[in-house]
């Protein structure tokens, strides 16, 4: 029997936040892996806010996804056939498969997963993009040192989650911004940050003067909006602000919110430097042995929200990255 493959394709630019009538579910044979390539069997997908981005029409760091096409993601998976000599069936690796169960895929566009390290879904979050974005993102464009106050952003998210835990590795002072008291709790307490404001019931402009009396080294920005404002009023000298994201300006139908407090950054000798963490891709080994050497030992703690669901699920949970729902990494288990 010809194995078939459930495909999520993207028919239609999403206004606001993107709805089912956006995608079409299509069945198709399963394809054979060709020359140097591999087919896998995806267990595992990622869901991060860069996805609303590739669906948007424009010049961006990546084409957009093409109308009619698979809707663009990471995922983690099984290899189930391979025509190219590094890997064999069973072997276990992410790669860019795309929202569908299986994917035919370049062998050289895949890597290694192993799930003596840590499970599947840690290879799409600490292990994966997100944690590659933090560590590259805070100590590259961060520039960080030993001692400094790091502020993140999102910090119970994906990115957010792992650039605090690595700041207090590191030896800094590091204070999470969060919605909501459960995230705030988690934050404060399983991840070890010390302080997280809720910007959700107080104000983050005083509590940020209250908890960096000497003002923010580091702000790893993940959200834009109000809250990067709100940081740039409480920058020391010298501050270095990573732009990872702005994930509170992805599904406005207006303008987007600009920074009103720039002129921070003239006052501060300080500097803002968008980054992607593709840049880095040559240097990924690196990251993963680090966070992996962290895992090890009990002081990096990763953590996955794993919704359940077929590729039909993807839309309301992609979503749930906008409203705040999801805690640490969000993965779709297929």
């Amino acid at each position: 029997m010809t194995l078939q493959n459930r495909q999520l394709k993207l028919i239609a630019r999403p206004v606001g936040l993107p709805k089912a009538s956006d995608f079409r579910l299509d069945v198709v044979p399963v394809q054979e892996p060709g020359e140097g390539e591999v087919l896998v069997r995806t267990h595992f997908l990622s869901l991060d806010p860069a996805m609303r981005g590739w669906m948007r029409e424009g010049r961006s760091y990546v084409p957009p996804v093409g109308l009619g096409e698979v809707m663009r993601a990471g995922g983690a998976g099984e290899v189930l056939e391979s025509r190219d000599p590094n890997f064999q069936p069973g072997d276990f690796v992410v790669g860019m498969t795309g929202v569908q169960e299986y994917a035919v895929l370049p062998a050289g566009s895949v890597t290694r997963a192993d799930p003596l390290i840590a499970p599947l879904p840690t290879w799409l979050g600490a292990l994966g993009m997100p944690g590659m974005t933090a560590y590259f993102g805070l100590i590259e464009v961060g520039a960080l040192k030993d001692g400094e106050t790091v502020v993140v952003s999102a910090a119970a998210g994906a990115v957010g989650s792992v650039v605090g835990q690595i700041a207090k590795i590191k030896g800094c002072r590091v204070i999470g911004i969060a919605g909501g008291a459960d995230k705030c709790a988690h934050v404060a307490g399983r991840l070890g940050f010390d302080a997280a404001i809720d910007y959700k019931s107080e104000d983050v402009t005083a509590r940020l003067r209250q908890l960096c009396p000497k003002g923010i080294d580091v702000y790893f920005d993940n959200v834009g909006g109000d809250i990067l404002d709100a940081c740039l009023a409480n920058l020391a000298r010298g501050a270095r602000i990573p732009l990872c994201g702005a994930i509170s300006q992805y599904n406005v139908t207006g303008p987007i919110k600009g920074p009103t407090n720039y002129m921070s950054l003239l006052v501060n000798r300080a500097r803002m430097q968008g980054f992607v963490v593709f840049d880095f891709y040559a240097r990924y080994p690196e990251a993963v042995r680090a966070i992996a050497g962290w895992i090890a030992e009990g002081k990096l703690k990763p953590h996955e929200d794993i919704a359940v669901g077929g590729v039909e699920a993807f839309t309301p949970t992609l979503n749930r990255l906008f409203s705040g729902e999801n805690l640490g990494k969000l993965v779709l288990k297929l």
